[in-house]
């Protein structure tokens, strides 16, 4: 896959930071956040995404009718920088609102997304959307792991898993292998599906991450538990735009959503 190709050239330093970790000795925890750590400087900003306490399972049909996503924090996706120019950011066409509730089986993830010209190639389960059209990516990682999941949904209530064990090493095929199909997705389309010659007005997604998916290997969620990283992406496709728009929560400081290092906090807000 190309762009995790090119992703894993971006993530040379990170390769060469796990790689002294393992050559030192230290404790695993301590050695994969110092190695993370030192492998890129991200912004000054330290960003948090706060997801609230569901009283109830939330409903998955993609249309965020559930009145527990008006107790969510809202979060607005923003733009990348400009290449080579520190300090300037593109410009976003497109807006993008974000919110999250948590219990005690899932991870909820809703989405708001302006778009212009809704699009979505993919016709499976499993696929790499972002090469086939709209797309709304979670990055989520323990802490004090190297490890991480990307999760997907599109317009057309597609999802996709992939799992890495660290950033060194993307690009290989047995990290774009999706896993399997844990997620509950949907989403909701408003406008038409792939057609070049309307106009649009956004989609919307929900997406419900199994918490036994993501403790699988004896990692803690929780409140009283170290919080997580995360970051939201989108991949926005129009033939309005002067180009593939990205887009993302937290602030990064390349276009890159494999940034470990500056991803967020999830906090999880309990009753």
């Amino acid at each position: 896959m190309e762009h995790n190709k090119d992703i894993s050239r971006r993530s040379l330093l990170q390769l060469a930071a796990l790689a002294a970790m393992a050559a030192d000795g230290k404790s695993s925890a301590a050695s994969a956040e110092s190695a993370l750590a030192g492998a890129a400087a991200g912004p000054a900003k330290r960003w948090a995404l706060k997801a609230v306490h569901a009283s109830h399972p939330v409903k998955i049909d993609g249309h965020l009718r559930d009145p527990l996503w008006k107790h969510a924090p809202a979060y607005h996706l923003m733009a990348m920088p400009v290449h080579d120019e520190p300090g300037r950011r593109k410009v976003l066409h497109e807006a993008g609102t974000i919110r999250m509730l948590w219990d005690e089986q899932y991870l909820y993830l809703g989405v708001e997304l302006d778009d212009s010209d809704v699009v979505a190639e993919g016709t499976a389960n499993g696929l790499p959307d972002f090469q086939l059209g709209d797309v709304c990516e979670l990055f989520i990682r323990p802490p004090n792991e190297t490890w991480y999941w990307e999760l997907y949904v599109t317009p057309d209530s597609r999802q996709t898993t992939y799992f890495f064990p660290g950033p060194g090493r993307l690009g290989l095929p047995s990290n774009l292998r999706p896993k399997t199909n844990l997620l509950k997705v949907a989403a909701q389309v408003h406008g038409t599906l792939n057609n070049w010659q309307d106009r649009d007005r956004g989609w919307t997604a929900e997406m419900a991450v199994p918490i036994s998916m993501l403790t699988a290997r004896g990692e803690h969620f929780g409140p009283k538990a170290s919080p997580w990283r995360i970051l939201i992406g989108r991949y926005n496709y129009s033939r309005y735009l002067p180009e593939v728009e990205l887009s993302s929560f937290p602030e990064l400081s390349k276009t890159n959503f494999h940034l470990l290092t500056e991803y967020c906090d999830l906090e999880l807000v309990s009753d």
